[in-house]
């Protein structure tokens, strides 16, 4: 939605009063020198603390934050920040985010004040192995079989900065397959929350009520914020393995499995960076738009047909060492026609220059380590494990491309980590990038090397 036609709040309804909190603001921002915030509120995370929203002095703010209002804020991706607003609007108007039924977490569709998808909201602490995951089937897992709980190869809980982590890293090669995806707080009744938090919820919404001088004091009414990865919705696409059936029997023309070829060959190239752990042919996307699906185009004939891939699902990937425990979690991609082709000459040209430029590469890590290093849990020792992994892959990706390679020969290298030689830590950038790296390759494999 432009930001023109973004619907108006009303936040006084006498001239003078508006006037008078305008000229207030404006003293208060020249006194302290900062920039005024939006006077337009579109959403609770844009509501200072202890400040009721105007209006609603009296009415819960569902999901108030109780951090920086600013968090759900990018200056300089105005459309995405836009976006999220209206999710929050959405859900001021009552129109919540819906479930997903499908996979072991706690997966949200959320919507727009017109009750259209626009996003995939996953909370951190709803996943697989979170706390709060409300799918049946992973409380019996860890329950049931503890000795095979999680995935010894990946960070515990941090899902959402993967897919966050994963959205980066396809920015920055401009692979352009992943939807874009930021890590978001959002709040929402329908959320898995504990007993206690609808509780606090309910009893601070009563209070506020009869007594509204002390529900002014709260900080937050309603329901606690939650942190989570916000995936842009991706319209008109379907899961690979429809697709890909389909193709068997309607084979695509030489023109449109060429722009396959070079799509596929982009999901290759993320994935295996990444190390994604969590791949098969369910959780990629395919959009093909048929010739005899397409409108007439302004010379009266058909328009070009189209076909594009999305790769979603990166919450398992980023390991802090390559499997070696029970399964060796392959890339199912691997197994496709399409794999056992050479990467194209295209695909060279585009990605090899980065990947040999350690600049680049370092770069790649020190914006993986400011977006990581926002998790409570985060640790600075299994940080660089994994960019000695991604590291790794690179350096294999890099060698594959060099010898004109083909994907399923890619994953049969050998695994390789790169490894930096030990030395002090800079805050402003991790490490500096005339540091020693030392190359080393891990023979210990799963026991199970076929799942």
């Amino acid at each position: 939605m432009d930001q023109s036609q973004a619907p108006c709040i009303e936040l006084s309804t006498n001239a003078e009063e508006r006037q008078r909190t305008e000229s207030t603001a404006s003293n208060t921002s020249a006194a302290s020198n900062e920039p005024l915030l939006p006077d337009v509120a579109f959403g609770p995370s844009f509501i200072k603390l202890g400040s009721p929203r105007p209006g609603r002095e009296n009415q819960p703010l569902l999901g108030g934050m109780d951090y920086d209002y600013t968090f759900n804020h990018w200056p300089d991706d105005g459309e995405f920040t836009d976006l999220v607003r209206q999710a929050e609007m959405a859900v001021e108007n009552g129109i919540y985010p819906e479930r997903i039924f499908q996979g072991s977490s706690g997966s949200y569709f959320v919507k727009n004040p017109e009750n259209k998808t626009i996003a995939v909201f996953k909370p951190k602490d709803e996943e697989p192995y979170g706390r709060l995951n409300p799918k049946w089937t992973k409380w019996m897992h860890k329950l049931c079989c503890p000795c095979c709980f999680g995935r010894s190869c990946l960070v515990p809980n941090q899902g959402y900065l993967s897919e966050a982590g994963a959205s980066l890293v396809d920015q920055k090669l401009a692979l352009n397959v992943v939807p874009k995806t930021k890590m978001v707080k959002l709040a929402s009744d329908t959320f898995n929350y504990t007993r206690i938090d609808r509780e606090k919820a309910r009893v601070k919404q009563l209070v506020s009520e009869r007594f509204p001088k002390v529900g002014r004091k709260f900080h937050r009414l309603g329901l606690p914020p939650k942190v989570g990865s916000f995936q842009l919705f991706v319209e008109g696409y379907r899961d690979a393995d429809f697709w890909l059936r389909r193709f068997e029997q309607e084979p695509l023309s030489d023109e449109l499995q060429t722009e396959f070829q070079l799509q596929f060959e982009r999901l290759v190239t993320l994935d295996y960076i990444i190390r994604n752990t969590d791949r098969g042919n369910d959780n990629w996307l395919i959009k093909y738009i048929r010739p005899d699906e397409q409108q007439s185009g302004d010379g009266g004939g058909p328009s070009r047909p189209v076909i594009r891939v999305a790769a979603i699902d990166n919450g398992l990937a980023f390991p802090f060492k390559h499997p070696d425990s029970w399964r060796a979690y392959p890339y199912h991609w691997a197994w496709l026609s399409w794999a056992k082709r050479p990467f194209s000459t295209q695909t060279r040209d585009h990605v090899l220059p980065l990947i040999s430029d350690m600049n680049f590469v370092q770069d790649l890590c020190d914006q993986l380590y400011r977006l990581l290093k926002t998790d409570k849990g985060f640790d600075k020792n299994l940080f660089e494990h994994q960019m000695s992994v991604m590291r790794g892959q690179m350096l294999n990706l890099a060698q594959a491309l060099k010898d004109g390679k083909s994907p399923v020969q890619l994953v049969q290298m050998p695994v390789v980590v790169v490894e930096r030689a030990k030395g002090g830590h800079s805050e402003t950038r991790f490490r500096s990038i005339s540091d020693t790296f030392t190359q080393r390759f891990q023979h210990k494999s799963p026991f199970f090397s076929w799942c």
